[in-house]
């Protein structure tokens, strides 16, 4: 009997020792992991950036990680002060709540056991979020606010038209002003109930993405199972957002889901994150159909800096799918959708911008253009679309 109590005090201070190394480096260990980049050098110290008025992003998963957004890292790929570095004025921070296991472009359950959980649980955030992907997604919005609050002035959650126009006016005065939007990955953190919008509206969010990598009871994903398009709840979903003045995202959509916005909905809309299918034609790219219309609506299309996207991993190949979306609906359409700390390898982390304006320079884009396409696109998207 003491031989067995003792064995087990052995293996239940193991089991406590391993929880402890789960909780302490668990999260940094796969932050560190998956969010990766191609060329790891430091590339800002570069004048071409400093020219240019307004750099801005449509896409970044940073607050789904056990980051301090305030400091500087040597992982991941977007903090603050390498904000600050690449004279970057605004990241759009985006939500991701669930994530079913074994991901890929092409065909997911929403019933597979889900990767965010295990991540969250991890990360030891509140209780609330452990069960809920509605308080998961709330809690990383007010991480975004958090930041803020504890900045020193330095950055600025943008939640409608006024404070752009502000933002834009004193970062004339300090370069060093940085500023973000919070959108949403997935509709299915509204967790089927549409009243939650307004929750979502109240912290923040200003872009919703109706279906992430799974269909869900709005809409279908160009990776679902089915890729169906809107529910009828999911017409709904549209019509409120609109009266909200929250834009559709149409990344990750079903094909069905597109046609049927653009069936129900007039207004423009924007694509964060994406490759398109005449570049680089898998099943997560835009169409050119699609392109068009999202042109015709005044919209606005991210192009994505991981190879999925855009069949290639460095600046070149992005700069070729802006090259193509520019000759296809305009120059003025057209911005960068990173997708970065997306849990993916990315060409480079925001301190690489330089490269990106090189590669649009041999693309034989314009000063003029390259200031549109870095930033200023996303920055005019927004104060027309913004609520007031």
């Amino acid at each position: 009997m003491k031989y067995f109590k003792k064995i087990l005090k052995i293996v239940v201070g193991l089991m406590i020792i391993s929880l402890l190394i789960a909780f302490i480096f668990g999260p940094k260990y796969i932050d560190q992991s998956k969010n990766k980049v191609t060329l790891a050098a430091d590339f800002s110290n570069n004048a071409t950036l400093d020219s240019i008025p307004f750099i801005a992003d449509l896409h970044c998963d940073a607050l789904l990680w056990d980051r301090n957004f305030l400091e500087k890292h040597n992982y991941g790929h977007v903090d603050l002060l390498r904000m600050q570095q690449a004279n970057m004025a605004f990241q759009v921070f985006t939500i991701v709540s669930k994530v079913p296991k074994g991901i890929n472009i092409e065909k997911n359950d929403a019933n597979a056991s889900d990767q965010i959980a295990l991540l969250n649980f991890l990360q030891l955030n509140p209780i609330s979020t452990w069960f809920s992907i509605k308080n998961k997604a709330l809690h990383q919005c007010k991480s975004l606010h958090n930041f803020a609050n504890k900045s020193n002035g330095q950055f600025r959650v943008i939640t409608n038209k006024k404070d752009l126009r502000q933002f834009i006016a004193d970062r004339t005065k300090n370069h060093k002003l940085a500023s973000g939007m919070l959108g949403i990955e997935g509709a299915h953190c509204l967790e089927n109930d549409l009243n939650n919008l307004d929750e979502f509206y109240r912290a923040g969010v200003r872009y919703i993405g109706l279906a992430h990598f799974f269909d869900n009871e709005w809409a279908g994903s160009a990776h679902g199972m089915f890729k169906g398009g809107l529910t009828p709840k999911g017409i709904q979903l549209i019509k409120k957002m609109d009266s909200l003045h929250i834009t559709i995202d149409l990344a990750h959509s079903s094909q069905q889901t597109i046609d049927d916005v653009f069936k129900y909905h007039n207004g423009p809309v924007l694509v964060s994150h994406t490759g398109v299918k005449g570049v680089c034609d898998n099943q997560r790219n835009l169409s050119d159909k699609h392109l068009l219309e999202i042109g015709k609506r005044n919209g606005i299309v991210g192009i994505g800096l991981w190879e999925t996207a855009v069949c290639g991993k460095d600046a070149t190949v992005t700069a070729r799918s802006i090259r193509y979306v520019a000759d296809k609906i305009g120059v003025d359409k057209v911005a960068l959708g990173s997708d970065w700390d997306g849990a993916l390898e990315t060409h480079f982390a925001v301190t690489g911008l330089p490269l990106m304006v090189t590669a649009l320079k041999k693309e034989g884009f314009s000063k003029t253009d390259i200031d549109k396409i870095m930033g200023g696109n996303i920055r005019d998207f927004f104060l027309r679309n913004l609520p007031d």
